[in-house]
């Protein structure tokens, strides 16, 4: 062998050397010696070939670059496997905590057979001795009820009697009813709302005016105004008024035609108390809110809510606006619907999704004026709020339920899908996005613990039907009816053709997940605001949420939602096709 080639030979045993790499104990290759690996192997393909190299040098440096590419493909896979071990470890930490509180309760039912058996296996002594005791106990109770029987027998005989003569005493009689009446108030405001996060999870939907300095005020309670939501049709014998029915009669199942859902909501008391709120920074706004809190307090006599930047302008236009109300701080706004009968925005949709937003819990029905651009959620015009707002007091109207997401962030530190940040209600719609990031959004989505797809693009909506004409509609998504329940999924870019959107049943929860390989966190805003980071390992879950927001219809949801998306967006607006030209010749 000439010497020429005893070099070159040496030459590369030296690099094979170099190229060759321990593996690790736990088996997985380390990124270091990659690294230094593929560096060899550019540096050794980039040397000028030697003359007269053969065959198997050729077949050497192949096998370099097979080499090479299978550390890349092991240093992936090293990836890939980082990011499945921390899914199975928080799967793991949640099956774990079902099965603690499955053994609490396990011990639970265990505590109530052992009193069961201890029961059993007292004896009859036992038993007797207890009857012995119960027996006297029932005696005497069973007497003084005829007790008291026989003696409200003669209270009634004696008033039916003083009335017959004409000397009853309509003061007695007007204290015990009072006594009675406050006793029922006290009963019914015995069961509080509780908080949690700001969200409301029980409430019950009356209110009184509370001050405890002054007695007079304590005994002086004002009552939310009560209604009734019903069913609307066209008359007694209309078509739509139709419920929904499933018959399994002899094993066969069948529906009858579906309700038209159009709500009707009638006033069983007079309102008393309304929430104006307007869009700031409008010189057309303003003129007309003064003009509707003077009609409301003058003509109907009813108490008006505004917001304390409205307030003071309002004071500051005239001293006459002290009796209008505000707040003082967030406390008392989370108990407004304990008081508001009603609310009346003046703005556009934008006003509408701030005045859902100010209710954590239960929404008063809302009444929206139109005063901004397109209006998708504001039927009543401002030129005749008058006769709109007479003919709302009167009752009965037709309302829209639009339906909200409850969205909750899970940080991976958190120890199950329960222990959450603070929660948002969004009207609208929920937006995952990669924010500054030039990377592709990567989100991992699950329905009902169902793995859906996972989204690359950049980013994904998660949106009610009321925000199907919003950010929705303008990423590809459809245009749904407002009355249909359902949660709208719709990618944003998506880095394939084949990823169109998603509507699913309202009875689910979505969770959107940052897996662990993802190359950037993604962001998370809810109706356009309080963005959130989510990193690695993060998740956001939305179901829907149990307090929709009634807005009032100028005619009823499904002619509002035409009319919207026609006057709105121009709907399939053409030139219709001229009458004149060639026609299809009479078979």
């Amino acid at each position: 062998m000439s010497p020429s080639k005893l070099d070159s030979t040496d030459s590369f045993g030296h690099e094979e050397a170099s190229v060759s790499c321990s593996k690790p104990e736990n088996g997985c290759v380390d990124s270091l010696s990659i690294f230094h690996s593929e560096k060899a192997v550019e540096e050794l393909l980039q040397q000028t070939p030697v003359a007269g190299m053969d065959e198997h040098l050729i077949e050497f440096s192949e096998a370099l670059r097979t080499v090479a590419k299978a550390l890349r493909r092991a240093a992936e896979g090293k990836a890939s496997a980082q990011a499945e071990a921390a899914e199975w470890k928080r799967r793991y930490e949640l099956e774990r905590t079902r099965n603690i509180q499955m053994e609490r309760k396990v011990s639970g039912n265990n505590n109530c057979e052992m009193l069961q058996h201890w029961w059993i296996r007292s004896s009859l002594d036992n038993a007797m001795d207890m009857l012995r005791i119960m027996l006297p106990c029932l005696f005497f109770w069973e007497v003084g009820k005829e007790q008291n029987k026989r003696i409200a027998e003669a209270r009634m005989a004696e008033q039916f009697s003083a009335e017959k003569n004409g000397d009853i005493d309509c003061e007695r009689v007007k204290n015990s009813d009072n006594q009675s009446m406050l006793q029922n108030e006290s009963n019914e405001y015995s069961e509080t709302g509780c908080m949690k996060h700001g969200i409301w999870s029980h409430e019950v939907l009356r209110d009184r005016e509370s001050d405890s300095n002054s007695n007079a005020d304590r005994n002086k309670i004002m009552r939310k105004a009560s209604f009734k939501l019903s069913w609307w049709c066209n008359g007694e014998n209309g078509d739509q008024h139709k419920h929904d029915i499933v018959s399994f009669e002899r094993g066969n199942i069948t529906t009858a035609e579906r309700s038209s859902k159009q709500i009707s909501l009638k006033w069983e008391s007079d309102p008393q108390t309304v929430l104006i709120l307007t869009k700031p920074n409008s010189v057309s706004v303003r003129i007309l809110c003064v003009q509707m809190v003077r009609w409301l307090r003058e003509r109907k006599k009813l108490n008006v809510y505004v917001e304390p930047r409205v307030k003071v302008e309002l004071v500051a236009e005239s001293s006459n606006f002290s009796y209008v109300q505000t707040w003082k701080d967030d406390s008392e706004i989370s108990h407004l619907h304990m008081k508001v009968d009603l609310v009346i925005t003046l703005g556009g949709d934008g006003t509408v999704l701030w005045a859902a937003s100010m209710f954590k819990g239960p929404v008063p029905p809302i009444v929206p004026f139109s005063l901004g651009s397109l209006g998708f959620m504001t039927p009543f015009h401002s030129e005749h709020f008058k006769d709109c707002l007479d003919s709302v007091l009167r009752g009965p109207i037709s309302i829209t339920l639009r339906h909200r997401l409850l969205c909750r962030v899970v940080r991976d530190a958190a120890k199950n899908e329960y222990e959450t940040e603070e929660p948002f209600l969004v009207l609208n719609e929920v937006t995952i996005d990669r924010g500054i990031s030039s990377y592709l959004t990567n989100l991992e989505c699950y329905c009902d613990n169902s793995f859906v797809t996972c989204v690359q693009g950049d980013g994904l909506i998660l949106s009610t039907t009321s925000g199907s004409t919003a950010y929705s509609l303008a990423a590809g998504g459809s245009m749904v009816h407002p009355q249909v329940p359902g949660i709208l999924f719709t990618p944003i870019c998506p880095h394939s053709l084949s990823f169109r959107p998603l509507i699913l049943p309202e009875h689910v929860t979505v969770r959107i997940m940052v897996p662990f390989n993802s190359r950037s966190p993604a962001w998370a805003s809810f109706d356009g605001k309080d963005r959130k980071l989510l990193a690695a390992g993060d998740a956001l879950l939305c179901s829907m949420a149990p307090w929709p927001v009634p807005t009032a219809c100028q005619v009823d949801s499904t002619n509002d939602f035409l009319r919207s998306i026609h006057d709105g967006l121009h709907w399939n607006l053409r030139k219709t096709q001229s009458f004149d030209g060639p026609r299809d010749r009479d078979l």
